[in-house]
C-alpha cells in the first residue's frame, strides 16, 4: 500500500527516463511510482496520506560528500554561527550578546563558515573590537585555516602570557612588550588553531546529544539527506562515535551518515588501521549509518592543509614510504579509502604512491581524492584510469580572495577544474568540509558552482568553467553517491531510490542566480517521513527540540545571503579595483587615481 503521495509539483527526479514529473508515490521509505497527478492520485488507496506541493520544486535530498557531521554536532549548540551575516557590526553585536549569555567557564565561539568580504564593511574584526564585544567571558574567532582571533579573558583562561613559547608551525603574534596580542597566526600549520579551541570546555554528553542532533535539523532546513563523514581531527574510533551510535540506536538520525576513519597521531597511522581493520570492515552498520573506510587523513605526513595566506608546504620525503605502508593495507582488505589533497605538486605525489600499490595489489574499490583545488589535468587522468574518484567543496568561495591575491587571477581560474574532471569521466561529488572553514550551508556550494563567484561576490571562473544548474545540483546527489557506493538507492528520485527528498522554497531552476545562496527547504523527507516542514507545511513539523544548554546561540545563528542591487554593485566595484591593483603591481594605498573608487564606496587599498 502506499504510505504518501506527493502531487502538483515541478519533481525534478535526476533519471533520464522521467526528468520531470508532477507526482510521486512513497511506500516503505522507497520511491514506488512517479507520473502525472492523474496517474498518481488515480491509484491511490483511500487512507493514503496526500501532500499538495503547491507548484513548488521538490528535488532529490542533498547529499555533502564531505563534510564532519560528527565532530560538528558535539560543539554545535556553543557555536555562534555567522553564515550570511551581512555586516561586520551584526556580527559583533551578535557576539556582544552571546558573550552576555554565556556563562563562566564556557567560551563564545565562532568557527568558520565565514569570510570578512560577505559584510558590508568588508574587512576583519579588530581585537579591540572583540575586546569590547566581551570583556569578560573569553572568545575565540577562526578565520578559515590560517589565523584566530582571541580576546584577552581567552588569553587569560589559557594562561597565554609573554613566556609562552610559539608552538610548533604557529606564531603567537606579540606587542612590543613581549606580551600577546590575540592573534594566532598558522605558519603553515593548523594545529595551533585546533589545539587552542581543543581546550574550551566541552559539552556534557547530555547536551552533545541534544546539540547533534540540532545540528542535523539545521541541515534537513537545508534540504540535506545524507552525508558523507570525513573524520577529522580529535575524532578517535570508537569512542568519539558514542553520540552519534546513540542517536542512531535510539532510532534519532535524521540525516544517512557514511563515516571514515581517520588516523589520529602521527608515526601510528599504521597501527590505527591494523586495529581498525580488526574491528570492523566497510559497509558495517545499516542505511543510516554506516563505515565508509579510511581517511581523509591517512598519514600525517602527506598533509597539506590549503593556507591561502602562506605559502604551499612542501612534504617531507618520507611520505611515500609512510602513505604505501598504509595504503598498500588497505589495497589488501579491499578498503575504501580518501586523502586531504589541495596542491597539484601532493597529489602527483599521491598518485605514483598509489600507482605502486595497485601494480602488486590492484585497488578493487573507489578511491577519493579530497579537495583538489589545483590538480592538473595529468592527474585528472590518472585518478581516472585507477577507478578514482573527486570530491570538491566550496573552500574557494570562502578565501578566492586569498588565492588571487598570492598565485593570480588566471590561476584562479579552474580552483578546482570541475568541468574538466566531468569531461574526462571521473566520479565528481559536491560538498562543504564545514564547518571550520566554509559553511555547511549546500546553497552557498550550489551558488558558487553556477556562478563562479565567491561569496564576497568576486568572479573566479570563466563562463566555460562554471556548470548549469543541472549539472551542480546532479554533483549534490547522484554525484555523491558514488563516493559511499550508494548510488543505486541515493541521488535520483526513481522506482526503488530512498525517498529521501526536499521540497525548496524557492525555484532553484527560476531563481535570479544571486538568490540560490538564499533557498531553503519547506519540507524534507528522509526514508519516506518528515524531519522538516515549514512555511505552507508547519503543521506537519516533528515536535521542536529542546536546546541545551539553555545558554546557546541556537537561536541567533546566520542571516540572509540575499543581496541588495546596490550590495551587488559595491561588490562588483571593488573587486575590479582590487583585482586591477594586483595585476598593475599599483601600490597598496590609496592615490590620486583612486579617488573614483573610494567615491564609490570601494576600499580595496586594505584588501
Amino acid at each position: 500500500m502506499t504510505d504518501l503521495i506527493l502531487y502538483n509539483g515541478k519533481i525534478t527526479t535526476l533519471d533520464r527516463t522521467q526528468p520531470e514529473v508532477s507526482a510521486l508515490a512513497i511506500s516503505a521509505g522507497r520511491i514506488d511510482e512517479l507520473g502525472s497527478d492523474a496517474e498518481i492520485l488515480g491509484a491511490a488507496a483511500p487512507g493514503t496520506n496526500r501532500i499538495d506541493l503547491k507548484g513548488r520544486r521538490a528535488i532529490p535530498g542533498l547529499n555533502d560528500s564531505h563534510t564532519h557531521l560528527i565532530r560538528g554536532g558535539l560543539s554545535f549548540n556553543m557555536e555562534l554561527r555567522w553564515e550570511g551575516i551581512p555586516s561586520l557590526a551584526d556580527a559583533l553585536a551578535r557576539l556582544k550578546q552571546q558573550a552576555q549569555r554565556t556563562p563562566p567557564p564556557q567560551w563564545v565561539r565562532v568557527v568558520g563558515g565565514w569570510s570578512e568580504f560577505q559584510f558590508a564593511e568588508r574587512r576583519m574584526p579588530t581585537l579591540k573590537e572583540i575586546n569590547t564585544a566581551a570583556p569578560e567571558t573569553p572568545v575565540f574567532i577562526l578565520h578559515l585555516y590560517g589565523r584566530a582571533l582571541l580576546n584577552r579573558a581567552a588569553l587569560h583562561a589559557l594562561g597565554f602570557n609573554r613566556d609562552t613559547p610559539d608552538p610548533p608551525g604557529g606564531v603567537i603574534e606579540r606587542d612590543p612588550s613581549g606580551n600577546p596580542t590575540g592573534l594566532l597566526l598558522a605558519k603553515p600549520s593548523a594545529l595551533i588553531l585546533y589545539s587552542t579551541l581543543g581546550q574550551a570546555p566541552a559539552l556534557p554528553l547530555a547536551d552533545q546529544l541534544n546539540s547533534t542532533r540540532h545540528y542535523m535539523r539545521e541541515m534537513n532546513r537545508l534540504g540535506i539527506t545524507s552525508v558523507i563523514d570525513a573524520g577529522g581531527g580529535g575524532q578517535n574510533y570508537p569512542q568519539d562515535y558514542e553520540v552519534i551510535q546513540q542517536l542512531h540506536d535510539r532510532d534519532e538520525l535524521t540525516v544517512r551518515i557514511a563515516y571514515n576513519l581517520f588516523a589520529q597521531k602521527a608515526g601510528t597511522e599504521l597501527s590505527d588501521y591494523e586495529r581498525w581493520v580488526a574491528m570492523t570492515e566497510p559497509g558495517a552498520g545499516d542505511a543510516y549509518l554506516r563505515m565508509n573506510g579510511a581517511g581523509e587523513n591517512l598519514v600525517w605526513s602527506a598533509a597539506d592543509f590549503e593556507n591561502f595566506l602562506q605559502p604551499r608546504p612542501d612534504l617531507r620525503p618520507a611520505m611515500e614510504d609512510e602513505l604505501e605502508k598504509v595504503v598498500s593495507l588497505l589495497a589488501d582488505n579491499a578498503w575504501p579509502f580518501r586523502i586531504h589533497a589541495t596542491y597539484d605538486e601532493s597529489i602527483e605525489r599521491f598518485l605514483t604512491v598509489f600507482e605502486r600499490v595497485h601494480g602488486r595489489q590492484p585497488l578493487q574499490t573507489r578511491f577519493i581524492i579530497d579537495h583538489a583545488e589545483t590538480i592538473s589535468v595529468r592527474n585528472i587522468e590518472r585518478i581516472q584510469a585507477l577507478g578514482g574518484g573527486i570530491a570538491i567543496q566550496h573552500r574557494m568561495a570562502f578565501q578566492g580572495e586569498y588565492f588571487v591575491e598570492r598565485y593570480g587571477a588566471t590561476a584562479a581560474e579552474a580552483t578546482p577544474p570541475v568541468a574538466a574532471m566531468l569531461e574526462r569521466g571521473v566520479p565528481v561529488g559536491a560538498g562543504t568540509d564545514a564547518t571550520r572553514v566554509a559553511s555547511y550551508d549546500p546553497w552557498v556550494s550550489l551558488y558558487w558552482l553556477v556562478s563562479g563567484k565567491t561569496l564576497g561576490g568576486l568572479t573566479l571562473y570563466p563562463e566555460s568553467r562554471r556548470l548549469d544548474r543541472e549539472t551542480a545540483l546532479y554533483l549534490w546527489t547522484a554525484g555523491s553517491a558514488w563516493f559511499s557506493g550508494e548510488q543505486r538507492v541515493k541521488g535520483r528520485l526513481s522506482p526503488g531510490s530512498y525517498a529521501d527528498l526536499a521540497v525548496l522554497s524557492d525555484d532553484y531552476f527560476g531563481v535570479a542566480t544571486e538568490d540560490i545562496r538564499s533557498i531553503v527547504s519547506v519540507l524534507t523527507l528522509v526514508d519516506g517521513r518528515i524531519v522538516y516542514a515549514a512555511d505552507d507545511y508547519s503543521s506537519l513539523s516533528p515536535p521542536p527540540l529542546p536546546v541545551s544548554p539553555d545558554w546557546s546561540p541556537a537561536g541567533l545563528r546566520g542571516g540572509t545571503y540575499r543581496q541588495t542591487d546596490a550590495q551587488a554593485h559595491r561588490t562588483d566595484l571593488h573587486h575590479a579595483c582590487a583585482l586591477h591593483s594586483h595585476r598593475s603591481g599599483a601600490p597598496a594605498r590609496p592615490t590620486a587615481a583612486d579617488a573614483f573608487w573610494g567615491a564609490h564606496g570601494c576600499s580595496c587599498f586594505v584588501f
